[in-house]
């Protein structure tokens, strides 16, 4: 799986995102490292706390599907369906991302021209734990 197609599978996810409150739409999508793609949008909800973020989606299809082996993930969002800028993972992604990846877990963040960023897991969510570490393990 190219770095291309994985951001081709992101743009895609994005157009099936429910955004009626803020309007902007994210897609990601999660390469698995027997090379099954999983594509995830973010899904909004009145109250706010209960939103999904596109890459938990990924994660939760995939993991539901018995996949625990992660290589990369690209993400792409922006207002109203048109990418607009680098989107980045939350904490809550980036902790869910650290719980089934390790620190060279590859992160495409892609923009509004068709350029993107790369970055690792380390990089982006340095001094993590993972649930092993956490319990001193």
């Amino acid at each position: 799986m190219t770095a291309e197609r994985l951001m081709d599978l992101a743009k895609e996810a994005m157009t099936h995102a429910y955004a009626p409150y803020s309007g902007y739409t994210v897609g990601a999508a999660l390469l698995c490292a027997d090379g099954t793609v999983y594509q995830g949008c973010n899904i909004e909800n009145a109250s706010y706390s209960p939103t999904n973020c596109a890459e938990r989606t990924a994660f939760f299809k995939a993991v539901y599907d018995g996949h625990r082996d992660f290589t990369a993930m690209a993400v792409c969002g922006g207002k109203g369906g048109v990418i607009t800028g680098y989107f980045p993972p939350c904490g809550v992604c980036r902790q869910v991302m650290r719980e089934f990846c390790g620190d060279d877990f590859i992160l495409y963040f892609v923009g509004p021209q068709g350029q993107y960023e790369q970055h690792t897991l380390a990089e982006i969510f340095p001094s993590s734990f993972s649930a092993g570490e956490h319990m001193g393990e």
